[in-house]
Parts: C-alpha cells; structure tokens; sequence
C-alpha cells in the first residue's frame, strides 16, 4: 500500500506542474482567441497526433513572439503548434485518469464521483489505508490505528480479507457507484461525528456485491456519452482491460468463536384461540432444523391472543403444546413479550391486534394511543404516556405488562428450572421495539420521509408542559410546528434543515425530553422485567432508521427517538440504562433490509453501516452483549456471507463478535433442498465450523 500511494503521489506531483502549465496556456488561448486555427490536431485511434494537412508538423523548440496588449505593452506568446501540443498532452492525461477511474470503479468499488480526479483516487487510497482526509485535503491518521476504538467518527478502517484480493471500501450510500459519497462538508462532519471504528467491508458485503458496470460518462438519464478522444464509449475501454475474476475468496470462519443461531417460527403458528396451528406440520420442520444443530427457535407470545378478551385473563394453552414440541426435540427458546399489534409491517402476513377490551377503551379515549400533530391515532401499541396512568380498568400500562410476564413466568416454570428457556426479549414499542411510530405506513408514510413527532396524545402533551414550566419556559410546551410531514425531507423543513431550530433552545429542550420519555419507559418497564425473570437473559430490541443519518440533524432518528444529530451520541444513553438492567442489546437496522430492494440510499444520505458500527461500538465499549437477526428473508450465498461477516467482525482489534443471532424466518421457502443446503452451511460458519462447498 505504502508503494502503492508513492506511486500516486509522485504521479500527482507530474500531473500538479502538467495542470499549472495548461491552466496558464489556455488563459493564453483565451486571450488570443482560436478563430484563426486553421487545423485543429487531433487524436487518431492509434493514439497518435493527425492534421487538415500532411505538412503540418509541430515545433519542439520554443518559439516565443511579443504581442502588443491593449495597455500598451507587450507580453510573450507561445506558437499555435506548441498550445496545441499542450492541449493533447492534456487530453492524454485525462484519457488516462479515465481508464484509471473506470478500473478503480469497476473492479475496486470504488465510490468515486463522475468527475473524480487524482486527488479523489488518492484520498480513497488513503482512506482505504486506515487515514482520515478532511474535505480541505488535512490528512491524518485514524485513532484506531493505535489505540482502541471508541465512539467518534464513521471514518472506515478498511484492509484486506486476503494477500491477494484487493480491498474494497464500500461506502453503503451508493449501490450505482457513481455518487460522491458527501454531498457538502456539512455531510461529511455531520458522518465524522461518529464512530471511529469500522470493520472492514468484506468483499462479499452485500452493498458491494452489487457490481457497478456504469459508466463513470453516464449522465443523469444513463446515456453513454461517446468521447472521440477515447475512441468511443467508456465501455469499449472497460472492455480491454484485464479481465478480474468476480467470485472473490470467502473468508473461513473455522475455529471462529461459537455463536448461537436460532429460527423465528411463522407468525400465525398460534391462531386467535391460542392454538397451534399445524402442529404435525411444525414437528417435522424442527426435526429438519435439529439435524443441522440449530441452537433453538423464537417465538412471538402476543397479548392480543393471551389476554385478549377478559383483563387478567389468561389463555396460554397453544403455546404450552409448542413449548413441549421444542423440548421434546431438544432445542432452545427465545421467547418475545409482544405488547403491540401485528399487521402492517414488512414481512407480516397476520393480523393480531391488541386485547379486545384495550380497544374498547380506546373507543372511548383515543388518547392512550401514540398521536400525531394532525390527531391521528396509532392503535399498534399503547402510548408510553400512560404508563403511570391508571386508565386501563383500574391499572397503569406498566402494571398491565408486568401482570403478563409474571403470569407468564408462572405458567412455564418447568420450562425456565430446566435451562429451555434462553432469552426473553421484551417488547417496548412498534414492532416490539424500543422507538416511537413515527414512520407507520398506514398513515402515508413512505420511504425516504422523516416521520412525525408521536407526542400528542393529552397524557405526552401533558409532560411536556410539565418539563417546560419546570425549565421556566412555559411556552415550550409544545411540540415542533415546523417539523414538516411524514414524507417530508429535512432541507425542506424549518426544524430539520441545517441550522434548523432542532439546534436551537427549543429544539434541544424538546428533544431531550422527548428522547428522554422513550429512556424512562424502558427503565421502567424492564425495573420489572427483572423481578419477573430473575436468573434468565433478558433483550431488548432496537431498530435502526438510518436514512439522512449523512445529514446535520439525523431527522429520521430524532423522530423516533434517537437524538442523534451530529454533535450527539443518542445510542449512549440508552445502551447506559440497558447497562443497568444488565440487559443484552437486539439490534438491526431497518436501512440494511433496504439493501436487497434496490435502493438508493444516495437519495436520501443513508449510512446503514455507518448507524450500525455507531451502535454496535456505543453496546461493545462499555460490555453490553448484542445480539441480531435479519431484517428481511435471505436465502443466497451472498447473502449469508453478510451476515455472517456482520455477525463476526473481522477487523474488530478485541474480537467481538455477537452473543446470539436469529434467523427470520421458518417458511417453506427456506425448506426447499437449494435454500436449506446454504442455510445448514451458514448455520455450520457462525458456529466456527469448517465447511465445504456443498453446491456448486
């Protein structure tokens, strides 16, 4: 590498005096006009230098001519000849930082902008190499380099998986690799706020698998702009480079630390009365499932089946049947306090609402649901500002939840004395997880937008008052009238643009406390946990939204909760009270499901990486365990290579890897021969087995 970037370094050196010698020649050809050219030179396809007339010959020797000047005097110009001469000198020089380019894009990966020059190669190569360039051109090595990392700047550490396959810096913003990866320098400091550390992209990531074969001509509507100087497209030119093979070397995992592997069972396994559905069906899947050494299977307990008709009334019948099926064959549970309703969500296939009788409350007021600034109320789950408000027949939320887990842990006793009970994971908001619902697509909201602000329900509204006149400021007892829509970006809010009013006193107060609600319940909440399932693991799950987390405010995350902008860590806090609770951290980044849909993240300064190495870090320096699942299916090579990537990184200098990891999900897709031969395969890596290429 050190070759490698003296090499450029010197070639920069040529090309700084080549580029000072045409700038002050074509000021020349500026002034003088080059109407009286008679025969413009140009480049034949063998490279060579072809005029109007076979006479024509170039002048090697300076002939330099005095010119009178409008002042007055005099000042030197060069012959025609000698300013065309120059004029190709330079066009070769751009030909070749084109070839240059286009390889870099094609078979580096390199996320190089349309109109890159030597001084973008150069800093990827640094960049690639551990250092950090500034968009000033500072540069500097990276703290992890000597020390260990902490969390601070998104800058990506990047070596090679082997001698021999060349790095790769994926920048995950891009899949087309033809964006410039910082949009403006705010961009940039708003990403080098965050962590430090970031393991290398494994050649077979997912956002670099996803091979560029554009252009770096490509204009905004994907035409080839033919160059006659290159002698056509840029795709003939890709076409007589050196042929790189693509099926790069995996990395092997043998004798990697063991980390369990678990499967999601089907949502509807459990029907509305609480029975198994198909348990016949079920048997024979996790006997499939046991032959490969699975660990254990997930399961969702949902309260809108359990307690769904009468208050603490409990029907636990159905998943008595399947937690003897389980240990009958000898496998593990992880089990899910689901307190919010199903349906609606990517990948949910059944409707599970909420208890009868809590939507006949609600019926009646509507305000223990999560509320938006237009009044709309979301029913998937109950709002967190009724956790001390004894709305629910005579009960606080708090109080309801703690009931279910302690009728819980009564029921399956046996289960929890025995060891087969591994985890619980405890749900604290949408989808089970710790956030506000401030992107519910039933209420319009569609990706890249923000979200809204879920804090007006009376019982929310009602403590931000309190905190404002607390603060003496009564008139912050409000929530953000400048914050914009679901589907709005933050450049065109008043609240989310840079220098917005979430930088300013009101703003930080009011994303204190509403972030610091979002703390408060879950400490709360998982106080009691602890009672109930002394002894037991215990998670919680957090989502990623990292959509504009390459913008100043990080308005997606600050809508959910998160207050996460550029000059704050918003993980910290939370990873603190989970600390607390010694409770092992669930995290997926909803961003990285987006990967296998094709999106452009450049569209909306999206960082999946970037959020998940800033959380992963916050978790893993101050010893809170992190689990993870996928967020979407995955049944190809690739694929698992990802996970399995992300689920033992690499580079990490303290060899940290996940406590657990889960798969979503049991389906019959997952069981036809194809996908279940790489499932066993991905199953047999993440324990640190060998493996051989059972496919072809």
């Amino acid at each position: 590498m050190a070759a490698e970037m003296q090499r450029f370094v010197t070639s920069e050196d040529d090309d700084e005096e080549m580029g000072m010698d045409v700038k002050e020649e074509d000021d020349e050809d500026d002034d003088d006009g080059e109407k009286n050219i008679e025969s413009p030179p140009m480049l034949g396809v063998d490279g060579g230098l072809a005029s109007a007339s076979s006479n024509n010959r170039f002048v090697h020797h300076q002939q330099y001519q005095e010119q009178p000047t409008p002042q007055g005097g005099s000042r030197r110009c060069r012959p025609q000849e000698e300013k065309e001469r120059t004029k190709l000198r330079e066009r070769q020089r751009r030909a070749i930082t084109a070839k240059i380019l286009a390889g870099l894009r094609r078979h580096g990966n390199y996320n190089l902008r349309v109109r890159a020059d030597i001084n973008d190669v150069i800093a990827a190569l640094a960049r690639e190499a551990g250092w950090v360039v500034l968009p000033d051109g500072t540069t500097f090595p990276s703290r992890s380099q000597g020390a260990r990392p902490v969390g601070g700047t998104c800058s990506t550490v990047v070596t090679s998986s082997s001698s021999h396959i060349p790095a790769q810096q994926t920048p995950p913003i891009s899949l087309r690799g033809i964006s410039s990866p910082y949009q403006n320098t705010v961009d940039y400091n708003a990403c080098q706020m965050k962590s430090v550390f970031v393991p290398t992209s494994s050649p077979y990531d997912e956002s670099s698998s996803i091979r560029t074969n554009s252009s770096p001509l490509l204009g905004d509507g994907g035409d080839v702009h033919n160059d006659p100087l290159l002698g056509g497209s840029i795709d003939s030119l890709d076409n007589k480079q050196v042929d790189i093979s693509t099926k790069l070397q995996e990395r092997d995992f043998a004798g990697t630390p063991y980390v369990p592997v678990y499967v999601m069972l089907p949502l509807g396994i459990i029907n509305m009365k609480c029975e198994l559905v198909d348990p016949d069906g079920i048997i024979k899947q996790l006997r499939v499932l046991k032959s490969i050494n699975v660990d254990g299977v997930m399961i969702d307990c949902w309260w809108g089946i359990v307690e769904a008709h009468v208050p603490q009334e409990y029907n636990w019948n159905g998943y008595k049947r399947l937690f003897q099926i389980v240990r009958e064959l000898k496998l593990k549970l992880q089990v899910v306090m689901s307190f919010h309703e199903c349906g609606g969500n990517i990948g949910d296939d059944v409707c599970i609402p909420l208890p009868n009788w809590v939507a006949e409350i609600g019926r009646s007021n509507p305000d223990i649901y999560f509320t938006d600034r237009a009044g709309r109320r979301n029913p998937e789950c109950l709002s967190w500002g009724i956790d001390k408000e004894r709305v629910l027949r005579g009960r606080t939320a708090v109080e309801v939840y703690f009931d279910y887990m302690r009728s819980f842990r009564a029921e399956f006793d046996e289960f929890f004395e025995d060891g087969m009970i591994s985890m619980i994971e405890v749900g604290l908001g949408p989808c089970g997880e710790l956030r506000y619902p401030s992107y519910p697509v039933k209420h319009g909201w569609r990706y890249p937008g923000v979200g809204e602000f879920q804090c007006y329900d009376q019982y929310m509204l009602n403590s931000l008052r309190k905190a404002a006149e607390n603060r003496g400021h009564s008139f912050w007892g409000r929530g953000p009238d400048n914050a914009g829509s679901y589907n709005s970006c933050p450049h065109e809010t008043g609240f989310f643009c840079d220098g917005g009013d979430y930088d300013g006193y009101y703003g930080r107060f009011f994303l204190n406390w509403y972030s610091q609600v979002l703390i408060e319940h879950g400490d709360r909440v998982l106080s009691l946990a602890n009672l109930v399932f002394e002894g037991t693991c215990i998670a919680v799950k957090l989502s990623g939204t990292p959509w504009w987390y390459k913008t100043a405010s990080h308005a997606t995350e600050l809508t959910s909760g998160f207050y996460n902008s550029c000059n704050r860590d918003g993980y910290a806090a939370i990873v603190a009270m989970l600390k607390k609770h010694g409770v092992i951290l669930n995290f997926t980044c909803a961003g990285m499901s987006m990967l296998n849909q094709n999106v452009d993240f450049s569209e909306a300064l999206a960082d999946p990486e970037g959020l998940t190495w800033q959380v992963l870090n916050t978790a893993w320096d101050v010893c809170v365990p992190v689990a993870s699942e996928n967020a979407l299916p995955c049944h190809d090579r690739e694929g698992y290579n990802y996970l399995s990537e992300k689920a033992k990184p690499m580079n990490d200098p303290d060899g940290r890897h996940l406590f657990s990891f889960t798969y979503l999900r049991l389906s019959p897709l997952l069981m036809e021969r194809h996908n279940f031969l790489e499932f066993e395969r991905f199953v047999k890596r993440v324990h640190g087995e060998a493996v051989l290429d059972i496919l072809a």
